[in-house]
């Protein structure tokens, strides 16, 4: 829903240790030139900065109980499992309509990949992930991390499964620019000094939302989050189980809670892990995230200058001026960018560094890979370690192939909300405020939010509440300094979710479960294992 990628992605929590990062990336290769994922730019013609919570009027309506003759046919469908290559995993591919009010117009193939249970208890059914994005695999999350990294004990007592959403990595993925091309529109100046420059910048837009309309018109209009939550409903019937179990991720979190919306009586135990906020419009969701980039960039400032080896500054430097240390390099590589040493020549210019940044404010664990990366760029000249952090954040390889990422994460956003911005007019009169709420990233992340401006198909979707009524209690976890899903957007989504049950953890990164609070896994493995979820206003630090 909104964001550009991060662990985009890898976002377990986003940074590149062993586990893949999952939500983070997938929800925010924002300053990605201007396509970023990272920032949730939803589009459509001509949206204020609607609307916050208390302010929205619409709710998200359940679906009828009763499935809809037309639909029988998927709802029936069995898995036929085949091994995926990976060991200890199984794949299948199942159907869903392409349009939902058409369903006889042709189908969409979704990729199931599972892990069986491996424990000998009672099997508790099947617990689907999601890391967010909008545009991270889940079949690779699941491959990569929960398979393997989730607690023994939810291993032991789960089918662990995972499907990857229309239009995303192997379920019929959106396709735009090829690697140079994206190579080009990644290091598209998002900070111009001039018309000359956001004629560039507005140019780079159009020509990523024209590719995406001529090599996937097809699925453009179908890859919304309503979609794809009712596919999960076709995989959970698939799969034999009468209750969705879940636990989603930045991204996945408002794809769980739309489920949640669309078929209370069908959820079973859910975990929402990095809240976002459906009652948001476009460019206030982009405002929040600005603001959490930069209390995460506060964060890391003040622990860099903590260290020698902080290339922004020594003991005692306020944060406000390693902002300005930062800035002033970030000048610097806008009129001189630093050779990289890459294969395909590229350079590290500023908006590419500005990627990097933020990729390592997803996760407090790469802070010192940070300090590095600048002090090699600064120092060294050598702009190879932060291209890289970059690169990771835009999930592109060394052979210069980017996966559909950033592709899908735009195709998403941008149908399921009206746009930020309309015309860099808007934008422009909206920059101060953005360069108030974050002066490190203000700028940036304002442009970055003209994206779907351009984009060939309107917006279907609009900011609503979700009740859910009905439905089981459902955990949603939020993280104070969390700096792409901030705090307050668990605490909206916890009051309007009839059963909603917050749980916080106060402390840094993206996402709180799996990555090292021993008193939010025990919660969450308590609810998953047990069904007792969280006291309401439990705490964790």
């Amino acid at each position: 829903m909104h964001t550009r990628p991060s662990p985009r992605r890898r976002t377990s929590h986003r940074t590149p240790d062993a586990r893949p990062r999952t939500t983070a990336r997938l929800l925010a290769p924002l300053l990605a030139a201007a396509a970023s994922a990272l920032l949730m730019t939803a589009c459509s013609p001509g949206a204020p900065p609607t609307s916050t919570v208390g302010t929205v009027d619409a709710a998200l309506a359940a679906l009828p109980r009763s499935t809809p003759s037309t639909l029988t046919s998927y709802y029936a469908q069995r898995p036929n499992w085949r091994s995926c290559g990976v060991t200890g995993f199984q794949c299948a591919t199942l159907r869903a309509p392409l349009d939902y009010t058409k369903p006889g117009s042709g189908d969409v193939r979704l990729a199931v990949a599972r892990k069986k249970a491996t424990g000998k208890a009672r099997p508790l059914g099947s617990l689907l992930v999601n890391p967010g994005g909008p545009g991270g695999s889940a079949v690779g999350y699941l491959q990569q991390y929960a398979g393997i990294g989730y607690p023994a004990d939810v291993r032991a007592r789960y089918d662990m499964v995972a499907v990857d959403p229309r239009g995303v990595a192997r379920s019929e993925p959106v396709e735009c620019l090829d690697g140079r091309r994206m190579d080009a529109y990644a290091r598209t100046d998002l900070t111009p000094d001039d018309a000359k420059e956001r004629d560039a910048l507005v140019a780079a837009d159009k020509r990523f939302a024209e590719s995406c309309g001529a090599h996937s018109a097809r699925l453009l209009r179908h890859v919304s989050t309503v979609e794809a939550a009712r596919d999960m409903d076709i995989v959970r019937a698939a799969l034999g189980d009468r209750k969705l179990n879940y636990v989603g991720a930045s991204y996945g979190t408002f794809l769980g809670a739309t489920y949640a919306g669309l078929f209370p009586g069908r959820v079973g135990r859910m975990v929402l892990d990095g809240a976002m906020d459906p009652t948001l419009g476009a460019r206030e969701l982009n405002l929040d995230q600005t603001a959490g980039f930069e209390t995460a960039f506060q964060a890391f400032a003040k622990n860099c200058v903590r260290h020698s080896d902080c290339p922004l500054g020594g003991k005692g430097t306020t944060p406000a001026r390693v902002a300005d240390h930062l800035r002033a390099f970030s000048r610097q590589l806008d009129a001189h960018p630093l050779p990289a040493g890459d294969a395909d020549g590229r350079k590290l210019g500023e908006a590419l560094a500005t990627t990097g940044v933020i990729a390592a404010m997803y996760d407090e664990g790469t802070w010192g890979h940070l300090r590095a990366a600048l002090a090699s760029a600064m120092k060294q000249k050598d702009g190879a370690a932060l291209l890289a952090l970059a690169d990771s954040y835009y999930d592109r390889d060394a052979s210069g192939h980017y996966s559909n990422l950033m592709m899908a994460n735009a195709a998403v956003n941008c149908l399921d909300l009206p746009p930020a911005f309309t015309s860099p007019e808007q934008v422009e009169k909206a920059l101060p405020r953005f360069e108030k709420t974050s002066p490190v990233f203000g700028e940036g992340l304002a442009w970055s939010s003209l994206n779907c401006a351009y984009w060939p198909v309107k917006a279907t979707g609009e900011p609503h509440r979700i009740e859910a009524r009905g439905a089981a209690p459902i955990v949603v976890i939020g993280t104070t300094r969390d700096p792409a899903t901030p705090y307050r957007w668990a605490q909206s989504l916890s009051r309007q979710l009839s059963s909603g049950r917050l749980l916080t953890y106060a402390g840094d990164g993206h996402t709180a479960y799996g990555r090292g609070s021993a008193c939010i896994d025990s919660a969450i493995n308590t609810y998953l294992l047990h069904g007792t979820p969280p006291t309401e206003g439990k705490r964790c630090s």
